[in-house]
């Protein structure tokens, strides 16, 4: 599933094609794309009509605000990629494949186009004037970004207190930071030298500055590669994230550590599976 950096990767994308795209037709292939409305006809029309003004992201969520013709609100445009979600920008007509879940093109014949191989990409309209957490149930339970001033060691220290679960599932849970998945978890902890299965409440405040410190770093430098592509994600053009190549210990179980040499250790951890070194992680 792409994490914060694909996500972040794929909004500037869009904020870079599609500021100011006004959108004259919307064709959705499959109803099961479109969370909100009920009918995808129904988003559809709401879509039909408006310019795209600026993207955000909000964890491993994008919303545009919509304008209509007229000047009026016309309310926002959220998207969550899922596993294999991903947006395509056409200068040209190029024939759907039969993964291509909605269709949005304006006038000049420019398409932005969403394909997704396993169908769990999902869309949403928000109607002017209403939140887009209203709508979007998935936001209001979304701890703070990584990457914004509210993610501190302070934090940590409060929202982990007493917790005796892994401190790899907490970087997982969504409510505690958002947009953290299972690449970026080992990653950072990696470099903090934290191992995957420590409690989480016995992280000592010295060790949770390392961790915020790491994640910071480790989350910037995949988005100035552009994300990491290990099987779906790519960007507006197609381009595959350059990040992957240089990942310290995800995906890379039994191979020699790149810092000490001593073979990376893989396991499970709530189902998801772990990457860690057991020389350089204490």
């Amino acid at each position: 599933m792409p994490e914060l950096p694909e996500v972040e990767t794929v909004r500037r994308g869009l904020e870079q094609r599609t500021q100011g795209f006004a959108i004259a037709r919307v064709q959705v292939h499959r109803p099961r794309a479109v969370a909100s409305p009920d009918d995808p006809e129904a988003f559809a029309a709401a879509l039909q009509g408006c310019t795209v003004q600026h993207w955000r992201r909000r964890g491993k969520y994008l919303i545009s605000q919509l304008q209509r013709g007229d000047g009026r609100d016309g309310g926002h445009w959220g998207v969550h990629l899922r596993m294999t979600g991903q947006f395509l920008w056409l200068e040209a007509p190029r024939p759907s494949c039969a993964h291509t879940r909605v269709q949005l093109w304006n006038d000049q014949g420019q398409e932005l186009r969403f394909v997704d191989t396993r169908s769990f990409g999902q869309m949403w309209w928000i109607p002017p004037g209403e939140p887009p957490e209203m709508v979007m149930g998935g936001l209001r339970h979304l701890g703070p970004e990584p990457l914004g001033p509210a993610f501190t060691a302070s934090y940590l220290e409060g929202r982990l207190n007493g917790s005796s679960r892994p401190i790899k599932n907490a970087l997982l849970d969504q409510a505690v930071v958002a947009g953290v998945g299972n690449i970026y978890a080992d990653e950072s902890l990696f470099a903090a030298g934290i191992r995957p299965h420590t409690p989480a409440g016995q992280l000592r405040p010295h060790q949770l500055d390392r961790l915020v410190k790491a994640l910071v770093e480790v989350l910037e430098i995949s988005i100035g590669a552009g994300g990491t592509t290990f099987s779906d994600f790519r960007d507006l053009t197609g381009t595959n994230g350059n990040y992957g190549g240089v990942a310290l210990v995800y995906r890379r179980g039994g191979e020699p550590c790149r810092r000490c040499g001593t073979p990376i250790q893989r396991h499970k951890l709530a189902g998801r599976s772990s990457h860690w070194c057991p020389n350089c992680q204490h």
